[in-house]
């Protein structure tokens, strides 16, 4: 009787492993499908200035159906937050502070600890022991590997479907109130993180600018400044018309 039990505990054991087996190639193909679909279809819907959806557009294949890198995205975001260090901190040690160097007091007769200089870091106005030192904490990435990450990102925000292309933006009105209307009706989120991509500096758009910069949850961008990192750290991506023909045309 005990070795028919431990013979249908192992049966059981078996059956359940290669249950489990199943479910998991049952849903990694389903996943797989899903993003496939997504990925062919490569459009995202477009909006005029006061919000209202006018279709899709087509995508770029090569900016937006890329190759998804974790492993790379981590190292550009991991580059350009080095990048951004000042490294400007600077303590001087005892032996570079400017201080007499003769000795405090005698070294026997007066009951008290002997020391020396009194640019030791114990003493007030002495030196600092372990201090932060300037450093430069830049890296650098090749450009096709830079290129590449920023690919990968804009492909995984085209897949999750959270890229939406905005139509004759550069008419709208400069006031906050109007553009953070046409946000909220896009989004449908009261604050929403939204990187705006626009095709211009400032000097030619600058109602647009004038526009969003009070938003708190915003920022607005230039495609050509665009990277790996500002692409990860908001939900939301909106693209002005002209932004996207510029990243297509950079090919």
């Amino acid at each position: 009787m005990p070795d028919k039990k431990i013979a249908n505990s192992k049966k059981q054991i078996v059956n359940s492993k290669t249950k489990g087996t199943v479910r998991v190639r049952k849903t990694a193909v389903q996943t797989s499908a899903k993003t496939a679909a997504v990925q062919g279809s490569l459009s995202a819907p477009v909006y005029d200035a006061r919000g209202a959806k006018h279709g899709a557009l087509s995508l770029p294949k090569e900016v937006f159906g890329a190759k998804i890198n974790n492993a790379l995205m981590a190292q550009a975001v991991r580059v350009y937050l080095a990048n951004q260090r000042q490294g400007n901190a600077h303590t001087k040690s005892r032996g570079e502070i400017t201080l007499t160097t003769a000795k405090w007091y005698r070294q026997k007769g007066t009951g008290r600890a002997r020391h020396g200089a009194k640019s030791a870091p114990i003493f007030v106005g002495g030196g600092v022991a372990h201090g932060p030192r300037k450093r430069d904490f830049s890296l650098s990435l090749p450009q096709k590997m830079r290129k590449a990450a920023l690919y990968s990102a804009l492909s995984l925000k085209a897949s999750a479907g959270e890229i939406k292309v905005l139509s004759g933006l550069s008419k709208i009105e400069p006031k906050t109130k109007i553009m953070a209307g046409v946000i909220k009706k896009i989004t449908d989120e009261e604050k929403a993180k939204v990187l705006l991509i626009t095709s211009a500096f400032p000097k030619e758009l600058g109602n647009v600018y004038r526009a969003g910069r009070n938003i708190g949850n915003m920022e607005i961008l230039n495609a050509k400044l665009l990277n790996t990192y500002e692409v990860l750290k908001y939900k939301n991506l909106i693209f002005m018309k002209e932004s996207i023909e510029f990243l297509g045309g950079k090919l």
